[in-house]
């Protein structure tokens, strides 16, 4: 199954994609794309459901996040091995974990707003999974059981903020805008193989990254597992794997966004997603109707 969330932020209701790309309305069956519902029951409900019966969307009906009640957003450093290369850093031996925060997450086409103080602000394509059950001390063989689907995720970076402040990296993964998700959640057995997906991300129609999870050096499995020895994960929980080398401080000579650039970005099987990018003078001063995250900038 595709599962998306639609309509204004902080307002949005469940859906799925038909088998003509059409948007189907699912509040009848379900609250949200969230908690309960991204469990192994919650899908079968879902599941079950006849499409032909649910209610279409809105026709041009923006696209939210498409899991909502998101209670932790983790990323993983340098978890390809063709990335670590590009950025000069050893293979780490185990997974390099940061947290973005939940309130940077935007729909996957809302505006990327860049932070006030900015220097370097990078794009990332990325392979996110989504916990459906709840997972601690979860064994790498039984990883798969614990994930209600993946998903699309534009790890956005300022690396200023990132390397040179000091402490954690999350000072350079949270400002507002920085964790675009979708546009679907698919459901692993129509998302295939995790290991051989296809990624790339343009800028202004330029490809900039151009690789796949074949080089991911920790997968799916492990990563739920390894972390889930470190804390429990809980439904609607999003873990973002990572990113495959292309990114603009990888480039000779660096490359960053500014405003009034345009990212398209996609993952084989999971759709694609396309942000426009402006200052965050234009986001507060400009850009009131167009500040989809729901979230106040000043």
């Amino acid at each position: 199954m595709k599962l998306v969330r639609f309509g204004e932020a902080g307002a949005e209701r469940p859906g799925l994609i038909d088998a003509q790309g059409s948007i189907r309305d699912l509040s009848d069956v379900v609250p949200d794309i969230a908690g309960r519902a991204l469990s192994a029951e919650g899908l079968s409900r879902i599941k079950a459901a006849d499409p032909s019966s649910l209610p279409l969307a809105p026709a041009e009906a923006r696209l939210g996040p498409c899991v909502g009640s998101v209670g932790s957003f983790i990323g993983v450093g340098l978890n390809y091995a063709d990335h670590a290369a590009e950025t000069g850093l050893r293979i780490p031996k185990e997974p390099i974990l940061f947290n973005k925060a939940v309130n940077c997450i935007v729909g996957p086409n809302d505006d990327v707003i860049l932070p006030l103080g900015q220097q370097r602000t990078d794009w990332e394509v990325e392979l996110a999974f989504v916990v459906g059950e709840r997972a601690h001390h979860v064994a790498e063989e039984d990883a798969l059981r614990y994930i209600a689907g993946v998903c699309i995720c534009n790890d956005v970076s300022e690396r200023a903020f990132q390397t040179e402040r000091s402490g954690q990296w999350m000072k350079g993964k949270s400002a507002p805008t920085f964790g675009p998700l979708g546009p679907w959640l698919v459901t692993l057995d129509e998302a295939g193989d995790l290991g051989a997906l296809d990624m790339y991300l343009d800028v202004n129609g330029r490809r900039m990254q151009d690789g796949g999870t074949s080089t991911m050096i920790f997968k799916i499995p492990y990563l739920l597992s390894y972390i889930s020895t470190f804390m429990a994960l809980d439904p609607g929980d999003v873990i973002t794997t990572g990113t495959p080398p292309g990114v603009g401080m990888g480039k000779s000579p660096p490359v960053y966004l500014k405003a009034g650039d345009v990212m398209r970005l996609g993952i084989s099987g999971l759709g694609e997603q396309q942000q426009h990018v402006f200052d965050y003078s234009e986001g507060v001063e400009g850009r009131a109707a167009h500040y989809k995250s729901g979230f106040d900038l000043v």
